[in-house]
């Protein structure tokens, strides 16, 4: 009888991706996945350190687990559970302590080992923990054979971080930057077509620091997945102003398949505050590097994420920062409240702003960055774009896809056309969606 894996997944592409990575590891040891930890015999906690309370988070979710996992026993079952991701990396010694019910702590550069981890706690019980940096790269270890991940798909292609901006984790989490061989991401880019991918998003923590064997840049690497017969479209995320070089603004010039919308954060719109968070660029250099991509690309948009209230912030800074949203013009953006990660540099920087400073300015630049999204997502009405259709929508005969700007797009159309890219008209835009008519001579007979 098939044993049932759950994972739950917190934050970035980059753990959607690792959590559907574990379910292939796990999959040769008879583990087919769950749709609720009730049902599970095996429960994966992948987890995020960007975001404020994150362990907090984690604790309390472990506190419902544990119960879980007695009940299950007490029916004469076995629940193995494991906690995975950047939290696990960071407070691994401390989940051990504190939660002495899990079973395996591990950090992302080491889940191609799960299934012997899986098997020591099955042979002799306890507890394991592996935080390490092995010296082995994980995906030389991760099975050839993956599950679908359907018509949009995730493709990790760098790790890592040598930025070390004073308010991040992810250096000391995710270690120091990788790049995959461009084959093994080529081969595995073919696969995920062969599985039904028609747009593939390429991941790193600074995936336009990618680089190949050869010296090649990100641009050389988006070119060549062009290539692939039946991939319709590439994205890739996140990226750093830093590595934006001209290569990449070629591709983007040349590639039709390459969709014009970039996630570019910049963090700030103050210089001292960017020079504050280590970041090694000014918001001059930003735009300029906008500007460089609209030139090659005149229909792009952008989106990006801000922080405010970082140490030192003035009211100046912050409405650098405003005026800066206000001259790009976002199609979308994210913005935090900045909040101490331990470890990290900012974390014990003099003048930490009050509370009550960050709410009000989050919630201003909030209000102008949804104004801008609301402008954006209302200047499609009318137009004709697009659109890949992805699954099926929540009424009979429709369909749900997305624009190049990743816009979520509903609209009739027959199911067989669920990996096509139809033309659609926009007529309406709603608080989440737009709303749209398929053009009739784009549907397949």
């Amino acid at each position: 009888m098939a044993k049932k894996l759950y994972i739950k997944t917190y934050g970035c592409q980059m753990n959607v991706y690792d959590s559907a990575r574990m379910a292939d590891v796990l999959a040769p040891l008879g583990y087919a996945p769950a749709t609720a930890a009730e049902d599970a015999d095996m429960v994966i906690l992948n987890t995020c350190h960007i975001r404020e309370k994150a362990a907090e988070k984690v604790f309390s979710e472990l506190g419902r687990l544990r119960r879980l996992k007695a009940q299950k026993s007490d029916g004469g079952g076995r629940m193995i559970l494991a906690v995975a991701g950047c939290v696990a990396q960071a407070e691994g010694a401390e989940i051990v302590a504190r939660a002495p019910f899990v079973d395996i702590v591990l950090g992302p550069q080491t889940y191609h080992r799960l299934p012997e981890m899986v098997a020591q706690v099955a042979r002799a019980g306890g507890q394991v923990l592996d935080t390490d940096f092995p010296a082995e790269a994980k995906f030389d270890f991760l099975p050839e054979a993956s599950a679908p991940q359907g018509v949009s798909a995730f493709l990790s292609v760098q790790e890592g971080c040598d930025k070390f901006c004073s308010f991040c984790v992810v250096p000391y989490t995710r270690g120091a930057e990788f790049s995959r061989p461009a084959r093994d991401i080529i081969a595995e880019a073919r696969r995920l077509v062969a599985l039904g991918a028609r747009e593939i998003t390429l991941l790193g923590q600074n995936v336009n620091a990618w680089h190949g064997e050869a010296g090649g840049g990100l641009g050389a690497l988006l070119r060549a997945l062009a290539e692939i017969e039946g991939l319709k479209r590439l994205r890739y995320t996140t990226s750093h102003p830093l590595d934006v070089d001209d290569g990449l603004v070629a591709a983007h010039r040349d590639l039709p398949s390459l969709m014009p919308f970039l996630h570019l954060p910049v963090q700030s719109g103050s210089d001292a505050v960017l020079r504050a968070m280590n970041r090694r660029h000014g918001a001059d250099d930003y735009r300029g590097i906008v500007a460089r991509l609209r030139r090659a690309r005149p229909d792009i948009a952008f989106s990006s994420d801000f922080i405010v209230g970082f140490p030192g912030e003035s009211a100046r800074d912050f409405a650098a920062t405003l005026a800066l949203v206000r001259e790009v013009g976002f199609a979308q953006a994210y913005s935090f409240k900045y909040s101490p990660r331990p470890g990290t540099p900012a974390a014990s920087l003099p003048e930490q702003v009050p509370e009550a400073i960050k709410a009000e300015r989050l919630a201003e630049l909030q209000a102008l960055i949804a104004a801008e999204q609301r402008a954006f997502n209302d200047g499609a009405v009318g137009s004709e774009l697009p659109v890949l259709f992805e699954r099926r929508g929540r009424h009979e005969g429709q369909l749900v896809g997305r624009t190049p700007y990743l816009q979520a797009v509903h609209a009739r159309a027959p199911e067989r056309e669920i990996g096509a890219v139809l033309k659609v008209r926009i007529t309406a835009v709603g608080p989440n969606s737009l709303a749209g008519e398929v053009a009739a001579a784009t549907v397949r007979r």
